[in-house]
């Protein structure tokens, strides 16, 4: 058949082979006939099902590759709205565990964005919204544990960093408190090991950041241990107790 040159019997083999499920037959009919049906009205018919077979495949990069060329080829294409939808949805399924690099999270995130905002009358959106949330949860872990492990590794100078950082990216994250513990306790370890020149800066920097946290959490679990960190800075700073918040 792939020698063939009844292109009309390949088509529909290529759609035939397709509805059942032999994915790897109608994808190398569907390939050869790409450059075959250029410009004719099946071509977009072409590009979608050959996806559609790449992602029957489980190869959701090659997928998402040309469901976003029938998207180029074919903006006003029947398919458009379902393609825009599963050029999220590959990366989404590609999308790895919170402790590896979160760039196809961050794309996957991108692209379902763009699907909602081109068709926010879709059926599709309630459940492009539910996997964007499930995404952003993965990089909020991610970023929590990103802080965590500089923290773990005593590098407090990076922990302060990593942890400033999460905070202002996701300020809702459910790690709030702990995240702001560590960076307190961060910045306070790394005051007092510091050289005399540094010594005074960081060591006001652990006193605003005892303050920022008492303020939002008054009532923590960590409340006891961060006021020791409190009572050693302001005694190193010669701080009076009472002009404390």
């Amino acid at each position: 058949m792939v020698k063939s040159t009844d292109y009309e019997f390949k088509y529909k083999k290529a759609l035939e082979y397709y509805e059942n499920g032999e994915f790897v037959r109608s994808s190398t009919l569907l390939k050869e006939l790409i450059g075959i049906v250029r410009g004719t009205s099946r071509a977009d018919k072409v590009y979608y099902y050959f996806a559609k077979s790449q992602f029957g495949l489980k190869d959701n990069m090659m997928a998402g590759h040309y469901f976003k060329s029938l998207i180029k080829e074919f903006p006003r294409s029947e398919y458009a709205e379902e393609s825009q939808y599963m050029i999220g949805y590959c990366f989404y399924l590609d999308s790895p565990t919170p402790r590896l690099d979160q760039a196809v999270t961050q794309n996957a995130i991108d692209a379902l964005q763009l699907f909602i905002n081109i068709y926010p009358k879709s059926t599709r959106v309630d459940e492009a919204t539910r996997l964007i949330i499930e995404l952003r949860d993965k990089l909020v872990y991610k970023s929590y544990l990103s802080g965590k492990l500089y923290f773990d590794l005593n590098n407090y100078k990076a922990a302060v960093v990593a942890l400033t950082s999460s905070l202002k990216d996701f300020p809702d994250t459910k790690y709030r408190e702990e995240l702001m513990y560590m960076l307190l306790k961060a910045k306070y370890l790394l005051a007092i090991n510091s050289v005399e020149e540094k010594k005074h800066e960081r060591l006001s920097s652990t006193l605003d950041e005892y303050f920022t946290f008492v303020d939002e959490y008054p009532e923590s679990k960590y409340r006891k241990e961060v006021e020791k960190y409190h009572n050693t800075t302001a005694k190193l700073l010669n701080y009076k107790p009472d002009s404390k918040i």
